[in-house]
């Protein structure tokens, strides 16, 4: 009779607690702290972060095979949201801090029309740094020196980052359907 009614407790209890799963996770780490700087030269840190919802993603404004196509599908996901009246933190992590200073950063956002205060560009950190987070924090590929001429191997990957600093899911950046499934996702956490 006992192991009966601890079993049953036991499922309510899964039961339950997979009632309160929003969206399936298909990832989870935790994102290292930070302190960067941004396109308009302020420090952003993760702290900042805390206690919402956020997306990230990598890129370089070099970068001529997939960055272009990525930071327009993310500003697509950007401008979907806002229409919904949802407007999540979006951080662009450049892999090539050397050459992406704060100026070339807010050149980059003029060039895509950018004028959100919650779509970040961030540097000033050095490469080391920034592989480590890609590596570690949202464990994605990084690596300096592509094919050709292009710089750095990298995820070309979307990230959703919880309130408590958590990567919880990652799609395909150059994914539509991993694109409407980020908007769905957002819009059942926010």
């Amino acid at each position: 009779m006992k192991k009966r009614l601890f079993v049953t407790i036991l499922l309510i209890l899964t039961l339950v607690a997979c009632s309160n799963e929003k969206i399936k996770s298909n990832m989870t780490s935790t994102v290292d702290h930070f302190e960067f700087i941004d396109q308009h030269g302020e420090t952003i840190s993760s702290d900042e972060l805390q206690d919402g919802w956020w997306i990230a993603y990598f890129f370089y404004t070099n970068c001529r095979m997939v960055c272009p196509r990525t930071t327009a599908y993310i500003l697509n996901i950007h401008d979907t949201l806002s229409n919904d009246g949802i407007t999540p933190p979006i951080v662009g992590f450049s892999i090539d801090p050397d050459f992406d200073t704060p100026e070339v950063l807010q050149e980059f956002a003029k060039d895509y029309s950018i004028n959100d205060d919650n779509i970040t560009f961030l540097t000033g950190y050095d490469f080391d740094t920034i592989q480590k987070l890609s590596n570690e924090s949202f464990q994605s590929v990084l690596i300096d020196g592509g094919p050709e001429d292009h710089l750095y191997v990298h995820s070309t990957a979307f990230f959703l980052v919880n309130p408590k600093g958590e990567v919880i899911k990652q799609y395909d950046g150059l994914s539509n359907k991993d694109h409407e499934e980020l908007i769905a996702d957002v819009k059942k956490v926010m």
